[in-house]
């Protein structure tokens, strides 16, 4: 590995840096982080922060840290023999075909494509499926090692235009450009500081309405919070400086807005979001009046809605407003208290629309799983989209008027196959089934579903391959998320297909606080009771053991951002359960992820320090916090990333010197620190493959386990 950070300007310390070697013995000499003696008051409750030094990157000292935890890092994971197999096994996996779920606009057919081990995905257009695709935008042209990406498009009505975002290094912060579909030339447009909105075009290819921070003053405030989101209207071939404002809220900093064109051009929707509560307001504005101001159609905030369509003077929405598993309804535009629903509640959770051919095509999670079922304007049933099993189907976009829609469906043992559906007829076409050099008939899914604490029912995907012996000596990744609404639902990945391949058993567990179940199984796991996912996860692993698919020496668990947050939660509270722990990209200190870029929208889930009631639940769990002196932690893997303006990587660089200076026993708590990447969108696969190499040869040791390749 040669990961290394800042080479030449620490050049000269490199040969007093710390090692370890895999089979080293003893404990390990950690690298010292720069501490200070910062006391912070909660409502008279005292707590020391003593590496507040490291929530500065780009200090001197912070460097030096990181760059003697990588070495320390790196240096442990080169020496397990292992590591080259599973790399080149991995590689190998991953070398395959994959294509996105195609859309049309304008008479062309939009799709994007891997060749296999490309970094980015290379976007293409067609006049026709499956026939010959042609090169439109490829990412990978970009920048030499793979880390520019394409984080988002949008086609005008008329399929001439393409609006696309691109993404540097994992960042949050997208630069739009415009390109000519038919020269394939950039135009002269450039939108800078476009963070979480997509551009819409106008009907008439004029411009696009999108949505942007200010640029910031200075490099430091790209660390601090994001406040102000803002509305503009971009006018095709002018500079954004006279990009015209079309709404803000200065009385309302921390109100965000994703602007949407109807299909039939006459209005623009406003979704207005506060942070990442599902719950929002909806607005609009005329279009065939220039000087049409925005109307606040529903301002409560009193549930999610969805828009879907606007149809015969009304807007058709999808929301959870007295159906907490969701309903499609009809809302008058005058008179939006006028609410009647078109199709009603169902005992599954209704996870998206879409109207295609006038059919509400609507997915649902069936205990976490996808069920598609098609419904009239009326509201009168059409019957289903079949499935193969338990897996995952997306996709199904169109314009009311198409009588075709396209959507993948995946399982954990089958990757992604792309399936045109003909509206008409009913039936489905493989349209791009990958050639992957996986036996998905060798392996098999089973869903179980165990109690956790308090009694509740809790379902987990558990795959592994046929013929397991329940011996309690298999080797077990346990997955969790656990937040923010959510649902965990089956998928492909080569990295877990060679988890499968080493003869690992992979489980994912459908804790509370996502949204399989909907509102109410989300509400159950956030803010002071968000323990109750934490004691759901605890439950998973013990009934993993209970019933021998493993033991606690051969259980690993993992899961990235708020299932990071999770495993360290999950780590503290119960450290003589696991055999190892892979926490990503994670949210550690709960008393300060708000005061970094977007954390502040995290707190409808997770609630705040800054009140008291919620500071007292918060601090039980924080993982940064609840660090024990003197415990023997399992194995510890820390992944982060350099660049992540999303879960700033201060909480990750806390939380391992935290933990190394806690660790008692003899097991590595080690620290990954990924350089010009960001929280995990967009990253190129190389690095994605060697972060998988690295974490999957740690639990071959952590576990001792033997490959059987």
């Amino acid at each position: 590995m040669k990961f290394r950070v800042w080479p030449v300007l620490f050049a000269s310390v490199l040969t007093a840096l710390p090692s370890l070697a895999a089979g080293e013995a003893g404990p390990i000499a950690y690298p010292q982080p720069p501490k200070s003696g910062q006391t912070d008051d909660y409502f008279g409750t005292k707590i020391a922060d003593p590496y507040r030094d490291l929530e500065n990157a780009d200090a001197a000292p912070t460097r030096k840290w990181i760059e003697a935890e990588n070495k320390l890092t790196f240096d442990y994971l080169a020496a397990i023999p292992e590591r080259k197999q599973i790399n080149d096994k991995l590689t190998a996996l991953w070398n395959y075909e994959k294509f996105t779920v195609p859309f049309r606009d304008g008479g062309r057919y939009f799709v994007s494509r891997n060749t296999g081990l490309q970094n980015q995905n290379v976007l293409h257009t067609a006049s026709a499926l499956p026939g010959d695709l042609k090169p439109l935008l490829d990412p990978n042209t970009l920048s030499k090692d793979g880390t520019v990406a394409l984080s988002g498009i949008d086609v005008s009505d008329d399929g001439k235009l393409l609006a696309y975002g691109l993404a540097v290094a994992g960042s949050d912060w997208q630069e739009w450009k415009v390109r000519d579909i038919a020269t394939g030339k950039d135009l002269s447009d450039d939108v800078k500081w476009v963070k979480f909105s997509t551009p819409s075009w106008k009907h008439d290819g004029s411009g696009f309405f999108y949505s942007r921070y200010d640029a910031p003053a200075s490099a430091d405030q790209l660390k601090q919070a994001n406040y102000f989101h803002k509305v503009y209207f971009h006018k095709l071939g002018t500079p954004q400086s006279k990009d015209e404002l079309i709404y803000e809220r200065k009385d309302h900093k921390d109100w965000n807005f994703s602007p949407q064109v109807t299909e039939d051009g006459e209005f623009l929707i406003i979704t207005v979001s506060q942070g990442t509560d599902p719950k929002n307001r909806i607005f609009y504005k005329e279009l065939k009046d220039p000087k049409a101001s925005v109307v606040e159609l529903l301002d409560k905030q009193d549930a999610s809605y969805k828009f879907i369509a606007h149809y015969e003077g009304e807007f058709l929405f999808s929301t959870d407003l007295d159906a907490p598993r969701g309903r499609i309804v009809a809302i008058n535009s005058i008179e939006p208290s006028h609410i009647h629903t078109i199709v009603p509640e169902a005992a599954d959770k209704l996870e998206s629309v879409e109207l295609v051919n006038d059919l509400f095509i609507a997915s649902y999670l069936k205990d976490a799983h996808s069920v598609v079922r098609l419904f009239h304007l009326s509201g009168e049933a059409a019957g289903e989209i079949p499935l193969p099993g338990l897996g995952t189907a997306s996709g199904f976009t169109g314009k009311r008027t198409d009588t075709e829609t396209f959507y993948s469906y995946v399982s954990f043992t089958e990757p992604s196959t792309v399936y045109r559906h003909d509206l008409k007829t009913g039936q489905s076409t493989p349209l791009y089934r990958p050639k992957v050099d996986f036996k998905s008939e060798e392996f098999t899914t089973e869903q179980v579903f165990y109690q956790s604490k308090d009694g509740t029912k809790v379902p987990m995907f558990l795959t592994y391959r046929k013929g397991l012996e329940k011996n309690g000596e298999n080797a077990t990744i346990l997955y969790g998320y656990g937040g923010f609404d959510i649902s965990i639902t089956p998928s492909f990945t080569p990295a877990v297909a060679t988890w499968l391949q080493m003869g690992g058993v992979y489980a994912v567990a459908n804790l509370r606080g996502g949204g399989e179940y909907g509102e109410e199984w989300h509400l159950a796991g956030t803010k002071l009771r968000k323990q109750n996912v934490f004691d759901d996860f605890i439950a998973a692993g013990e009934w993993l053991i209970a019933n021998k698919y493993t033991s606690t020496p051969k259980l690993a668990i993992s899961g990235r951002s708020n299932g990071g947050l999770l495993v360290g939660a999950a780590l503290n509270q119960r450290p003589e359960l696991w055999g190892a722990a892979l926490p990503g990209v994670g949210v550690m200190d709960m008393l300060r992820f708000q005061k970094f870029t977007i954390g502040w929208a995290w707190t409808s889930d997770y609630g705040s320090s800054e009140n008291a009631d919620e500071f007292a639940a918060i601090s039980k769990y924080s993982p940064l916090h609840n660090i024990k002196p003197g415990t023997k932690y399992p194995p510890t893997l820390i992944v982060t990333a350099d660049h992540d303006d999303r879960v700033f990587p201060g909480h990750s660089f806390k939380y391992a010197a935290t933990m190394q200076a806690a660790q008692s026993g003899p097991a590595p708590v080690l620290i990954r620190i990924e350089t010009r990447a960001g929280h995990g969108a967009g990253k190129p696969t190389s690095k994605v493959i060697e972060e998988t190499t690295d974490q999957w040869a740690f639990l071959v040791k952590s576990l001792q386990m033997k490959l059987p390749f």
